[in-house]
């Protein structure tokens, strides 16, 4: 099982870490480790040794057939379910390595990083709503709304996604797609409670330990 992360894909969120909007001339990948997951219902160890620990909220897709080089036309054909989840990121690292020139592979792949809620399924249709991809999602901190978007503000879309990626992986079953978060990362504290939810229904529910 591949955990694949998209990183800058909300114009919003580019100007929220580098004071500009701006699109990247091509999706920003990351991987992390296996045991990164988080599984729904365990709670989330703020590793107090990575400095400031901030939540990132994002659209997750499940891949559920074999593929390589997929066209974007049938890309839909590659996912059968979506969920919230939560790439954790020690954003001190990640300031230090973005200035260096450095991997991520630490600040966003340490254990318990890659949080995910429980999986809505699709059922074979991709993320077509009526005129278009328009799944609403937000995530909720401490019962207070921090991050809303709609799959359409996505600089590249999922269907976009996954042609990409494929030129390069072999996607397989099981394979996850954390797919870029909106503005409004903050941090972690012991205690809070973060909570997902893709239109009306609660798929996601943390607390910080």
């Amino acid at each position: 099982m591949k955990i694949f992360a998209i990183g800058m894909n909300y114009v919003q969120h580019n100007k929220e870490l580098d004071a500009t909007l701006y699109k990247p001339e091509a999706p920003v990948v990351f991987t992390k480790a296996d045991s990164a997951l988080l599984k729904p219902g365990k709670p989330f160890f703020v590793p107090d040794h990575l400095g400031r620990i901030d939540y990132e909220g994002e659209l997750v897709v499940r891949i559920c057939r074999l593929g390589k080089s997929i066209p974007r036309r049938f890309a839909h054909r590659y996912y059968d379910a979506v969920t919230i989840g939560i790439d954790f990121t020690a954003r001190d690292m990640q300031r230090e390595a973005r200035q260096k020139g450095l991997p991520w592979t630490i600040c966003k792949g340490f254990d318990g990083s890659a949080a995910i809620g429980e999986w809505l399924e699709l059922e074979g249709r991709g993320l077509k709503a009526e005129g278009g991809e328009q799944l609403c999602f937000r995530i909720d901190l401490n019962g207070k709304t921090v991050q809303q978007a709609t799959t359409a503000d996505m600089l590249y879309g999922v269907d976009e996604l996954i042609e990409y990626l494929s030129q390069f992986f072999t996607l397989k079953t099981g394979d996850l797609i954390f797919t870029g978060t909106p503005a409004g990362v903050g941090p972690v504290a012991v205690g809070d409670l973060i909570e997902g939810f893709i239109g009306n229904s609660k798929v996601l529910s943390v607390r910080c330990k």
